[in-house]
């Protein structure tokens, strides 16, 4: 039987293109992805169909663990 810590989450390991690696809180990585998305003009479809910028950071953050800002920058997270 799996041990159920496995499936805690208490933070995430954030790696970003240019940058440290970092550990955030979901808070923290939510605000992040928010700013991200502000900065973005094409959106995959699905997030892009997303009504307010917090609902499209929140779907990115439980379906997505990579996103890339463009040709040479990327921002992955990981539980």
């Amino acid at each position: 039987m799996a041990d159920s810590i496995m499936y805690q989450q208490d933070g995430y390991v954030v790696l970003e293109s240019e940058h440290e690696e970092q550990l955030m809180t979901e808070s923290e990585l939510l605000t992040k992805l928010e700013i991200v998305l502000a900065n973005q003009s094409d959106l995959p479809r699905d997030i892009a169909n997303l009504p307010s910028l917090s609902q499209k950071a929140e779907y990115l953050l439980h379906n997505y663990c990579e996103f890339n800002l463009d040709d040479d920058r990327y921002l992955q997270w990981y539980v």
